[in-house]
C-alpha cells in the first residue's frame, strides 16, 4: 500500500485519473462508473456519469460518451495505448423511472460503457449493473480493488430514494413525510433553473452561508432527478417555465415519488397566480416570483428573501401525495 493515500468523492459529472494513489469513492443509481486500470503502469481513474449523451457539441462529464472519453484518452496517453488495460463497469440501477419518462436510463448508460470499451477491445474483468437498488464505491486506482456496498435503509432515507424501498414504505405508512433532519449539518440545496446565469447566481447568494450547501445544478426535470437520487438534496429550487418538463409537471413527480420540501421560483409566480395556487396545493413549502430577487442588481436582495426560505424549508415536514391528489391540479 502506498505510503500516502489521497481521497476524493465524486459528484454526478466528475471524474478522477491519476498515476498518483488515490481512494475514488462514490454514491451510483441510475448513473454508472466506469473504472480503467493498466496492471503495468499500475495507473486508473474513475467517472460517474448520469446520462450515455449529451446535447451536440456540449462536452460535460455528466455524460457517459464524454466521460468514458476522457478516461481512455488519459490511459492512451499515458500507457501507449489500449494493450493490458482493464475496464469494470457499475451501477445503472433502476431507481428514476417513476420520476421521468418511463424510460430506463440505467439500462442506457450500461449499455454505453459496455459498446465503448467493447470498441477499444478493453477487457471488462467485473461488471455489477442494474438492480434497484443504489450502490456506494470505493476504488483504489493503484492495484485496481473495487469495493461495491448496497445502500442500506438509513443511507438510501438520506442520499437517494430506490424504487422497491419507496413502493413498501408507502404500503405501510400513506402518510410517509421527508423532513430535512436536524443533525447540525449544512442544509444540501438542489438548484433547478434552465438559465445557468439564474443557477450560479442562486448558488452565489447561498455560497456564503455556513449551513447552506449548493449540492448541485440541473437545467431541466431530467437531469435533477437524477441529482435528487444521487445527492439526496434536503431543499429543491424549481424554476416552471424549462425545456422537456415544466416545473410544476415535475412537483407533481416529486410530491409522488420523492418529496421533499421545494420552493418554486419563477418570473410566472406572481402573488395570487394560478401557478403560486396550483404549486401551493401540489406541495411546495413557498412561492417566490423571481423578479422579487432582482437577480440582475446584486446579491443582497436574493439573500434576503432566499436565504431565510431555504432554512424554513428544510424545517418543514412534506407529507407523500397520491397520483389521484395532484393528477387534477
Amino acid at each position: 500500500m502506498p505510503d500516502e493515500i489521497n481521497r476524493v468523492f465524486l459528484l454526478p459529472g466528475e471524474y478522477m485519473v491519476s498515476k498518483q494513489p488515490y481512494i475514488i469513492s462514490t454514491l451510483l443509481g441510475s448513473c454508472v462508473s466506469v473504472c480503467l486500470y493498466h496492471p503495468q503502469h499500475r495507473c486508473g481513474g474513475m467517472n460517474h456519469y448520469m446520462l450515455p449523451h449529451g446535447p451536440s457539441g456540449e462536452n460535460s462529464g455528466k455524460y457517459g460518451e464524454y466521460a468514458i472519453g476522457v478516461l481512455l484518452q488519459f490511459m492512451e496517453r499515458t500507457c501507449g495505448g489500449f494493450g493490458g488495460v482493464e475496464g469494470m463497469i457499475i451501477g445503472g440501477a433502476s431507481v428514476v423511472r417513476e420520476i421521468g419518462r418511463g424510460e430506463n436510463i440505467g439500462e442506457k448508460n450500461i449499455a454505453l460503457a459496455r459498446e465503448m470499451l467493447k470498441q477499444r477491445n478493453i477487457k471488462v474483468t467485473k461488471e455489477q449493473v442494474g438492480g434497484d437498488v443504489g450502490l456506494k464505491l470505493h476504488y483504489q486506482n493503484w492495484d485496481n480493488k473495487l469495493v461495491v456496498e448496497p445502500m442500506s435503509r438509513a443511507a438510501m432515507s438520506g442520499s437517494m430514494l430506490v424504487k422497491a424501498e419507496s413502493a413498501r414504505h408507502q404500503a405501510a405508512s400513506p402518510s410517509a413525510s421527508h423532513t430535512a433532519a436536524a443533525s447540525g449539518k449544512a442544509i444540501k440545496v438542489l438548484i433547478v433553473d434552465d438559465s445557468a446565469i439564474v443557477r450560479n447566481l442562486l448558488a452565489k447568494a447561498m455560497a456564503g452561508e455556513p449551513d447552506i450547501t449548493v449540492v448541485g445544478q440541473a437545467k431541466d426535470a431530467f437531469e435533477a432527478r437524477e441529482m435528487l437520487l444521487e445527492l439526496g438534496p434536503d431543499v429543491m429550487t424549481l424554476d416552471v417555465i424549462m425545456p422537456k418538463m415544466d416545473g410544476v409537471t415535475f412537483l407533481k413527480k416529486v410530491m409522488v415519488y420523492h418529496p421533499l420540501p421545494v420552493i418554486i421560483c419563477s418570473t410566472i409566480a406572481k402573488k395570487g397566480s394560478q401557478t403560486e395556487v396550483r404549486s401551493d396545493k401540489i406541495g411546495a413549502v413557498d412561492v417566490i416570483d423571481k423578479e422579487s430577487l432582482n437577480l440582475y442588481s446584486g446579491l443582497d436582495t436574493v439573500k434576503n428573501i432566499l436565504i431565510p426560505k431555504i432554512r424554513a424549508a428544510a424545517r418543514t415536514s412534506v407529507h407523500k401525495k397520491s397520483k389521484e391528489e395532484v393528477s387534477s391540479i
